[in-house]
């Protein structure tokens, strides 16, 4: 089976190094200690996702990083709400530089149209300014 990946904002982070401090703490992490978001809505093509899929991160309308997404936890809320925890593999791939527009939950990403992985040379460079960052993607420097 073909996988499908996530697309996410990275909300409230400006870089990576933002997620990697939030996944860094207890309240980021599901019981058994791996990085987890929650979102609402539960992917109609989970076992597409679980075929290989990963998140692919998007700081200030750039992709920056992806996560492989191990499984789909159930989560209820204080709220007594179920939702749907995205259970991560804690290593985070630092991704070539793609412009995204906003937009609001998460969207599907075909693997052909998924920004590649940095070489591992380059994924240790500090990032460039979000904004900058935006700009050289937008023209399709890397």
């Amino acid at each position: 089976m073909e996988h499908v990946n996530l697309l996410k904002l990275c909300v409230g982070a400006e870089k990576v190094e933002d997620l990697l401090d939030w996944q860094a703490s207890a309240r980021a992490k599901g019981p058994d200690g791996l990085p987890r978001h929650v979102t609402r809505m539960w992917p109609k093509r989970d076992a597409e996702v679980l075929s290989g899929g990963s998140i692919y991160w998007v700081f200030k309308g750039v992709v920056l990083a992806r996560q492989l997404i191990l499984r789909f936890d159930e989560v209820r809320g204080a709220d007594g709400i179920l939702r749907c925890g995205l259970v991560l593999e804690p290593r985070v791939h630092r991704t070539e530089p793609q412009p995204r527009r906003a937009f609001q939950g998460w969207r599907y990403l075909d693997p052909a149209d998924a920004p590649r992985d940095l070489p591992a040379a380059r994924a240790k460079e500090p990032d460039l300014p979000p904004k900058l960052q935006a700009a050289l993607a937008e023209i399709g420097v890397r």
